[in-house]
């Protein structure tokens, strides 16, 4: 069957796109688990935090009934908390540093405790930071994602006029943008980047892109000084035969629409395959499947070992009914009419580790295929190249090369987040502006 549109109810659309991870049901619930909280000492699950949220305090606070200090120790860390309690591979980071795993037992809900926190100061509109009066001095930042919103906020903290130039007509970037409508919810982005310029002092100029109504030579002739954060999002190619035919799509244009449109207006086939085992590969399969595609099966180049997701999200697909066949690789795309019919693989085997310390793949000379309607590209995502390689930032493959403070090789211009590492978590990219805003004050004498 042909890709088509509109194929459940208004009621199915909202009920396969409803929060996945629920928040607690009351404020009893969440006392009971944070009571659970050993406060440790030097604490393992702040130190896997890449922000390096003060966790046991935040708990603490909550467990007193101080709501409003808690969420203020979240947000002086993370000013963009909230959306990490919904999106942050926890499982990876502070719950599954949590000591309890150690006597086997469930860690501490770390991301509902600070869901709890930030989302009644969103809520309640809580002004938790004062803005020192202006001090005269004006940043550009380039893109409202999370390294340009955190790096924003803590500039404008101490008083510097920030402008943030948008390509899109909305904030929140990879946020708003880039993951699935099941994590976070557009209305939801738009709310968090409404409380976080609350603060006053930044102003978000939207449908402005580097390299075509902005230029950075224009940035560093109007303002004292420059952070680059305009992430990545271009999808890799496969590089194979018939790549050009309807029905091939990458995942971030897939997962684009359905967070820019409307579900019932976004086109999905019956027979889909999602290339690829990152979290945008899972995030594209559990979405065409709860967009209503009746096969959804992820094709991965290696084993469960070496993929890129965590377990966790691997089992949102496994649960949502998608399959996954390992040692896998895409090698042709054959069509009718204009239109893919068949994928073609190569069967792979692991051989010696490559540069990513995991096991290459080879081909084993063996392939299969698979009968689709649709395939959805999700290889990785590969910087702005021709953006980076038209300026004078020094670069390497299309990433911006920057150091750890964000400084680059131009005086005046900093870089943070996923233009300069390739792509990470957003809390990574939060941390990112942070370390990139401190430099900023530096350079501006402060």
């Amino acid at each position: 069957m042909s890709i088509k549109n509109n194929r459940l109810t208004a009621e199915q659309y909202d009920q396969n796109f409803s929060d996945i991870h629920p928040p607690f049901d009351s404020r009893e619930s969440a006392l009971v688990e944070a009571n659970r909280c050993l406060f440790c000492y030097d604490a393992p699950c702040t130190k896997s935090c890449p922000t390096s949220i003060n966790i046991p305090k935040f708990i603490k606070q909550i467990s007193t009934d101080n709501v409003k200090g808690s969420a203020h120790t979240i947000f002086v860390s993370n000013i963009m908390g909230a959306g990490c309690s919904r999106v942050c591979p926890v499982e990876k980071l502070c719950e599954g540093a949590c000591v309890y795993n150690l006597l086997e037992e469930p860690p501490i809900p770390i991301a509902r405790l600070q869901r709890y926190s930030t989302e009644q100061a969103m809520e309640k509109k809580w002004k938790l930071f004062e803005r020192k009066p202006s001090i005269g001095k004006r940043v550009a930042i380039v893109g409202a994602g999370p390294a340009g919103l955190s790096c924003a906020h803590v500039l404008s903290r101490e008083g510097v006029d920030v402008t943030i130039y948008e390509k899109e007509s909305k904030g929140g970037g990879l946020m708003t943008y880039g993951i699935a409508a099941y994590k976070v919810t557009p209305r939801f982005c738009e709310d968090e980047v409404n409380y976080i310029t609350s603060l006053g002092g930044i102003d978000i100029k939207y449908n402005q892109e580097l390299g075509k109504n902005i230029s950075l030579q224009e940035l560093k002739n109007n303002y004292d000084a420059v952070f680059l954060g305009f992430g990545v999002g271009l999808a890799r190619q496969l590089d194979i035969q018939g790549e050009e035919l309807m029905g091939v799509v990458d995942a971030i244009k897939f997962i684009y629409n359905i967070r820019a449109g409307v579900y019932e207006e976004v086109p999905v086939g019956d027979k889909v395959v999602v290339i690829g085992m990152g979290m945008t590969a899972i995030d594209a399969a559990t979405q065409a499947k709860r967009l209503g595609a009746k096969d959804v099966t992820l094709v991965y180049r290696r084993t469960q070992e070496e993929m890129p997701c965590t377990e966790e999200e691997l089992n949102i697909a496994k649960l949502d009914g998608c399959r996954v066949i390992w040692l896998a690789a895409p090698a042709v795309l054959n069509g009718a009419n204009g239109k893919v019919t068949h994928l073609v693989c190569n069967l792979m085997q692991l051989g010696e580790p490559d540069v990513s310390g995991r096991r290459s793949p080879i081909e084993t000379g063996e392939t299969f295929t698979l009968d689709v309607d649709m395939v959805i590209k999700a290889a990785g995502q590969i910087p702005f190249s021709e953006l980076v390689n038209n300026s004078q930032l020094q670069h390497s493959n299309g990433k911006i090369v920057a150091q750890k403070d964000g400084a680059t090789n131009i005086a005046g211009v900093f870089a943070g987040g996923d233009c300069v590492n390739g792509g990470k978590e957003v809390v990574d990219a939060v941390q990112a502006g942070k370390d990139s805003a401190a430099s900023i004050l530096k350079y501006l004498g402060l």
